[in-house]
């Protein structure tokens, strides 16, 4: 497997809830989080590790990602990386276990969940799971 493995929004929230050293990385770009909003882990004492995968307003692969991952997040820790719809996170969850993170997990659905047959994403993700979000 090239991480350790998929997670939907609610069992992300459980992981982080019980696990002390587990660290939401939201890898969604800047204006993602704050114009559509930002899961809030307040109430578990804990917050949420903003970095772009992919840079705004550009639209390219950020090249410091891991940089910026190895600075805010210790390698032995568990990782789950969110982004709007699982794509971007599951790429970073591969990368951050190339690069050594033994617990690289992506959280399927996303920050907004699938479309619906209206193209609205509502179906799923973080926002539409009743996990606590605020807008950005």
């Amino acid at each position: 497997m090239n991480h350790a493995g998929d997670l939907d929004p609610k069992a992300a929230w459980e992981r982080l809830s019980a696990e002390p050293d587990a660290v939401l990385v939201d890898v969604r770009t800047s204006a993602e989080w704050a114009f559509v909003g930002v899961p809030d882990l307040g109430a578990i004492g804990k917050r949420v590790v903003p970095i772009e995968w992919t840079t705004f307003p550009e639209g390219t692969q950020n090249p410091n990602f891991l940089e910026q991952l190895r600075s805010a997040v210790p390698q032995d820790a568990t990782v789950l990386f969110l982004c709007r719809s699982g794509g971007r996170s599951l790429s970073a969850a591969e990368a951050a276990t190339r690069a050594g993170y033994a617990e690289a997990w992506n959280v399927v659905e996303g920050f907004e969940g699938e479309h619906d047959s209206r193209g609205h994403r509502q179906l799923n993700g973080w926002k539409n799971s009743d996990l606590p979000w605020r807008q950005g």
